[in-house]
């Protein structure tokens, strides 16, 4: 029975081997890591390029406003207590009651007629509650819901919310982030078959290596520890390759952005790669190359017996 310490000297054996591969080999390796690392920022981008548009529309989205305009005949009491439901919604952000009186002074204020409507002999205007949803319910179906429950008041006279463009810009998102799969998919598919290509290389050139060893009793398992230990190396220097392409092209892009957004008087601020989301990026090449070493490996170790 392999003991812990033995099990253990046997890896950093076969690690330390793949390090030294790619070390003596270094135009294989960088033209390796480099196109490893070109399939992993396509997605990549793809995937910020959608995290930044939500994050630019955000605050677009916050400035969604229902307006309900009651009846005539409701009361100012009725008018607080049907202000006070709206705001027990789980949807609702920032709930303003704006009453008849408030809304004929504001127009006397602003639309020059003054002194025409001193001649009324009451007010005509209703009580009208302003709804502004919370930014993580700004989307098109929660919109949609408050809407339907404002309406079914028997209070309200007109519930007016213009949100077509917010569906539109949803369903572009949405689009955009199906393409991001589909296209995070196939380049996965590409750095399996890059890896695996590689490690069918190598193995053909070690063929009398692996042979030899097999003869005086090494398994597969042993055989193709280092040949996994290389892949996972591809994929990781592949992934942190790919990581600073993303941060030279943000640092590329950032300046030429700014001005863009102060030029229509907005905030925005480009977003990055989190933490979680490097870490991700790391590891997802680091096991995409596992899995292209194991592929290829298994594949091309099974037809390889030693001569007799």
């Amino acid at each position: 029975m392999t003991s812990p310490l033995t099990y253990v000297a046997r890896h950093l054996q076969a690690l330390l081997g793949a390090l030294g591969h790619l070390l003596r080999q270094p135009l294989g390796t960088l033209l390796s890591i480099a196109v490893i690392s070109l399939a992993l920022t396509l997605p990549a981008c793809l995937y910020l390029l959608v995290k930044n548009a939500r994050t630019a529309t955000g605050s677009i989205t916050e400035a969604i406003e229902l307006t309900v305009y009651l009846k005539t005949d409701v009361s100012l009491e009725r008018a607080r207590q049907l202000a006070d439901s709206a705001r027990a919604r789980r949807e609702a952000g920032r709930v303003t009651l704006i009453s008849a009186d408030e809304g004929l002074a504001e127009f006397r204020k602003y639309s020059g007629f003054g002194a025409a409507l001193e001649a009324l002999q009451g007010n005509p205007l209703p009580h009208v509650i302003s709804l502004r949803p919370r930014s993580d319910r700004a989307d098109p179906s929660s919109i949609a819901s408050l809407q339907r429950y404002l309406g079914s008041w028997p209070e309200a006279d007109i519930v007016q919310v213009d949100n077509e463009w917010v569906r539109r810009l949803s369903a572009l998102l949405g689009l955009l982030e199906r393409v991001f799969q589909v296209f995070a998919a196939l380049l996965a598919f590409g750095v399996l078959a890059i890896i695996g290509n590689a490690i069918r290389l190598e193995i053909s050139a070690r063929r009398a290596e692996i042979e030899v060893t097999k003869l005086v009793g090494g398994s597969n398992a042993y055989v193709r520890r280092p040949f996994l230990y290389l892949g996972g190396l591809y994929g990781l220097l592949g992934a942190a390759l790919a990581a600073l392409w993303l941060i030279a092209l943000a640092a590329a892009l950032e300046p030429w952005l700014l001005q863009l957004a102060r030029l229509y008087g907005s905030g925005f601020q480009l977003v990055g790669l989190t933490t979680e989301e490097l870490g991700g990026l790391l590891g997802g090449g680091t096991l995409l190359g596992l899995l292209g070493a194991w592929i290829g490996a298994a594949r091309h170790l099974s037809r390889i017996e030693p001569r007799q």
